[in-house]
């Protein structure tokens, strides 16, 4: 089956410029998975170097991520009804932890970490009281606030506790108004899928790819939390692509190039019978 689908999108890189419309139409969520890419990055790597470096374990409230550009910037904050940044870590786009910068000098939120702040303490309490957000086994959920483009929002993604698994799915999507009310919260997959891989699978054996298909209720095309998740693990899986498949259309993520191309399901359709054709001329030619 991945070796037919290889084949197809190998064809497509020829017959279908990376600047179609449907791909341009989608470029909105690229830039949003990247966005939440780079604050899982920077709470992943700033968490590791914090709890190195911070030992006042008890006065720690929890913490949050954002981006600004090239940089991402984790904060954690103190306890309490009033907490104040306790502890600042910025990466630029490396993520190196050389050279991250570090600052533990207690601080008031700004404006924007005020507001980040709040909109991730109300997706926090819903999260534990409302029967929509589920848990499993060997997993947690990640909370990443946003804002971009005016818009007030917290994605909540499931984060696998176990080497060797990708998790897509079991994630959620809150949506604020200016004055940061909740106005809407659904859940973005109506499953969780996890897709396992060997770390140390020589590389001659390595699995190119992956994919995963999407119910009409989530969309047509790839979500900002599968790009998000795409490019956290792809340097682990070593995926050269991952296929997203939904009724209408095929969304093609490059793990190589972290870009996206969206074909309709009626061009992957017309390429694979054009191929069974060619393979039954051949054959009937021989």
């Amino acid at each position: 089956m991945y070796k037919l689908l290889t084949l197809l999108f190998s064809l497509l890189s020829v017959t279908i410029s990376a600047q179609n419309e449907l791909t341009e139409q989608a470029q909105p969520i690229v830039q949003e998975g990247k966005l939440l890419y780079k604050s899982e990055m920077a709470s992943w790597y700033g968490t590791d170097l914090f709890l190195k470096m911070y030992k006042d374990r008890e006065n720690v409230g929890g913490y949050f991520s954002y981006a600004d550009k090239e940089l991402a910037t984790c904060i954690f904050f103190s306890k309490g009804d009033a907490p104040k940044v306790i502890g600042e870590i910025i990466f630029d786009s490396t993520f190196n932890v050389q050279t991250a910068k570090t600052n533990f000098t207690e601080r008031m939120f700004t404006n924007y970490e005020t507001d980040l702040y709040i909109i991730r303490k109300i997706a926090f309490a819903e999260i534990h009281t409302d029967t929509l957000f589920k848990t499993y086994k060997n997993s947690n959920l990640n909370l990443i606030p946003l804002i971009s483009n005016e818009e007030k929002k917290v994605y909540v993604l499931t984060g696998p506790h176990q080497n060797g698994v990708v998790i897509f799915g079991n994630d959620y999507l809150l949506i604020f108004d200016k004055d940061n009310q909740l106005l809407s919260k659904k859940m973005l997959h109506k499953n969780i899928i996890p897709i396992n891989y060997d770390i140390n699978e020589p590389e001659d054996k390595q699995t190119v790819g992956a994919m995963h298909s999407h119910l009409p209720e989530t969309g047509d095309l790839i979500t900002a939390t599968d790009i998000c998740t795409l490019m956290l693990y792809e340097k682990f899986t070593k995926w050269k692509q991952h296929h997203v498949f939904s009724k209408n259309y095929v969304s093609i993520w490059n793990c190589l190039t972290d870009e996206l191309l969206v074909v309709p399901m009626s061009t992957i359709e017309k390429i694979n019978n054009d191929q069974q054709k060619k393979k039954k001329k051949k054959t009937k030619d021989e």
